[in-house]
């Protein structure tokens, strides 16, 4: 059971300790996570190699890949937005939680703990909404109808392919 109020969490050996931070219950997590994960894995190796290409063909081979930033910029958002995912999911973001630092227990602690999480969805579910938008957007042009569709210059990839990113990871925030 994760907890907000550091004081409560008591245990004696690393792995009681990863336990008590598991909360992976039910297989809808588990897909979702294990997918988002699997992303991530993949759009990292991809741009591993895309850039360690990139790098070989220029300073080696006096050439260049032309229009590889499509690439990079399509697999960084999937792996930003995937990995943040992830994160949130864990609670492991950095954090600076005075809250819990320096009020003592008991009504106004637990009341601003409820207040700071009730503003946290908040605002996660506008961006949500704004993730919506901007992938419907890049998805239907900007006039709402399929036409002039937002692509590429070079590779021609729709821009909703990366919007897309942004809206799956911070739907999965809230």
């Amino acid at each position: 059971m994760a907890t907000d109020n550091i004081d409560d969490i008591k245990c004696t050996s690393s792995l009681e300790c990863i336990n008590l931070f598991d909360n992976r219950k039910n297989i809808f997590d588990r897909i979702v996570i294990n997918g988002f994960s699997i992303i991530s894995f993949i759009m990292l190796l991809l741009l591993t190699v895309i850039i360690c290409a990139v790098t070989f063909f220029r300073y080696v081979v006096q050439g260049d890949l032309y229009g590889y930033e499509e690439w990079v910029k399509l697999f960084a958002f999937w792996l930003y937005f995937t990995g943040a995912a992830i994160g949130a999911y864990n609670r492991t973001h950095v954090s600076a939680d005075l809250i819990n630092a320096y009020i003592p227990r008991g009504f106004f602690k637990n009341f601003l703990v409820f207040l700071k999480n009730l503003i946290t969805v908040g605002v996660c579910l506008l961006f949500t909404w704004y993730g919506y938008k901007f992938f419907i957007f890049g998805y239907l042009g900007p006039l709402g109808t399929g036409i002039a569709i937002p692509k590429t210059t070079v590779w021609r990839i729709g821009f909703w392919v990366g919007y897309l990113s942004v809206f799956t990871g911070l739907a999965y925030f809230v």
